[in-house]
């Protein structure tokens, strides 16, 4: 494997709470476009997470396995930082819809502002799950309906434990 510095990096950040097939969409087709992407699980004491940080950066590891160019980090502080910290190059976010398109647009601005030489890189999820986030999966989850489908097994079998079931 080449040395990190001449790695093209990628940093997919996100709260991943929970991680659903939608995210796995743009780390498999990112881990393609990039020699090294770091998923990204957000520290941020400020949400009520359903999973803690840890739950969701192992959920995370063994939904990645197959990716052997893609590692899963938590950090806190601003993306910049990290991304630097990291050695990376460019972010990597999913844009759904035009509501995501606004503020996605507003923290690529302001990261291009904070670090010109980081580069934002939208990709545009699957069509099958152009409307999954994960606040919706834990609002079905929460109403009582299954989420097989829409997160893979093993994050469905751990929602599943945390409630109770």
């Amino acid at each position: 494997m080449p040395a990190a510095s001449s790695l093209r990096t990628a940093i997919y950040p996100g709260s991943f709470d929970p991680p659903t097939l939608g995210h796995l969409d743009l780390i498999q087709r990112g881990a393609r476009l990039f020699d090294r992407l770091v998923v990204a699980v957000l520290r941020n004491s400020e949400k009520n997470p359903f999973f803690s940080v840890d739950e969701r950066i192992q959920m995370l590891r063994q939904a990645v396995r197959p990716w052997p160019q893609v590692e899963v980090a938590a950090f806190e502080g601003l993306l910049v930082d990290f991304a630097a910290q990291a050695g990376a190059q460019a972010v990597l976010r999913g844009i759904r819809a035009i509501s995501d398109y606004e503020y996605e647009f507003q923290m690529a601005w302001m990261n291009r502002r904070l670090a010109p030489q980081l580069e934002t890189v939208f990709m545009m999820p699957a069509e099958a799950y152009s409307y999954l986030s994960s606040r919706l999966v834990k609002e079905v989850f929460q109403l009582g309906r299954p989420v097989e489908g829409l997160v893979p097994d093993h994050v469905a079998a751990a929602m599943r434990a945390k409630s109770g079931e």
